[in-house]
């Protein structure tokens, strides 16, 4: 488990970034839009034929990947995008669209000359299908079967599960109880596998809640109540986790 899948409910962490601009640096749009095209053009929409090479399925949950597979020194040293593009990076050359010796040589050429043109681009097929993406999104909720193993009321505890690259599961429940508060109909995905965190194949999503003063005893406020959206595989019932344990 790497301290960033941690950070929820730590203190002295240092000063917050008040900063409310979406783009702090005028590179940060141009990350955000090969984001966009990478799922626009993912395998996973069916997309027509276009003038790009991209044919390998990229999703949300292969950026946070990526950015939190970092070493955590590097993790809190970049800023947000640059997490980003280093979570697009590494997967691009993961995925062989080109290596790490032709993307420095490439970069080289840039810091060298920061005045060379960047390449030119434009199609209008996947200027449509980035548009269509924008436009309606994607689910992970899937229409399959489920087996529901806990019900509104129900008490649970929350698993720690081993956690390597990603982990949907925030540091501060791991251990604590809570009760059931909404069961989803349906089941969900995370598109693609989080590994020993074991989060990939469709599932049942639970709304649970806590109370705080459970989590941070003598430092919580009165009054208030968490509430957590959590897998089917990150809770277990307290009569198997005291038997595991």
């Amino acid at each position: 488990m790497k301290l960033q899948h941690y950070l929820g409910g730590l203190e002295g962490l240092g000063p917050v970034c008040t900063d409310t601009r979406v783009f702090a640096e005028p590179w940060e749009k141009r990350i955000f839009g090969v984001h966009v095209a990478m799922m626009a053009l993912s395998t996973q929409t069916s997309a027509p034929e276009t003038l790009s090479i991209f044919h390998t399925v990229w999703v949300w949950a292969d950026l946070r990947k990526g950015a939190e597979a970092l070493h955590p020194f590097d993790y809190f040293k970049y800023r947000y995008y640059e997490k980003w593009f280093g979570g697009i990076l590494s997967y691009l050359i993961a995925n062989g669209y080109f290596t790490v010796e032709e993307f420095d040589a490439l970069a080289d050429q840039y810091y060298c000359d920061t005045a060379k043109p960047l390449p030119e681009g434009g199609d209008d097929t996947i200027d449509a299908l980035v548009e269509r993406y924008l436009v309606e999104g994607d689910s992970p909720r899937r229409d399959v079967s489920v087996d529901y193993r806990f019900a509104v009321g129900d008490e649970v505890v929350v698993r720690n599960v081993p956690s390597v690259e990603h982990t949907r599961l925030p540091g501060y429940l791991r251990g604590r109880i809570g009760v059931v508060e909404t069961v989803y109909d349906g089941a969900y995905t995370y598109d693609c596998d989080t590994g020993p965190d074991g989060i990939g194949a469709a599932m049942p999503v639970y709304c649970v809640r806590f109370d705080p003063a459970d989590i941070w005893p003598g430092n919580a406020e009165p009054n208030f109540l968490i509430y957590a959206d959590l897998y089917d595989h990150y809770i277990e019932a307290p009569a198997v986790a005291a038997r595991a344990a």
